[in-house]
This record gives structure tokens, sequence and C-alpha cells, in this order.
């Protein structure tokens, strides 16, 4: 799936702003690394901000947003 990555953790994990494929609605999508056998999710953007807390990838999610605000 192609998207705007948002991070790359240390460990490899990666987000990415995506559209979701069923909805057509913008979400975020994590794979995790291979080591750690996961696989990918796609989560709504408002619930990753609310149920993620303050974690760099939120903060990159924040800051991409807050481009698109004219000062």
């Amino acid at each position: 799936m192609t998207g705007r990555v948002l991070y790359e953790s240390a460990n490899g994990d990666v987000w990415r702003l995506v559209r979701d494929p069923h909805s057509g609605r913008p979400a975020v999508e994590h794979q995790p690394n291979a080591s750690s056998g996961g696989r990918a999710s796609m989560t709504e953007i408002g619930q990753f901000l609310r149920a993620g807390g303050n974690g760099p990838e939120h903060q990159a999610l924040l800051a991409l947003i807050g481009t698109l605000i004219d000062d």
C-alpha cells in the first residue's frame, strides 16, 4: 500500500498516512518490523490520536496536520 510515511522507529516499525481501501477515508497504517512477526493494522485518524497517547508517530501526524493550517 502506498502512502506518506509519518514515522519510522529505530526498531523498524513504520507508520503511514494512507487512504482506507474500504471507506476511502484517511487512516494510519502501522507496519510492525519483520522480527515482531506482526501484521499491518489500519486505524482511523481520530481513533489513532485518541488511543495512542503522545508517541513520536502521533506527534508526526499532528505536525503534518499543522502544515495544512495557514499562519
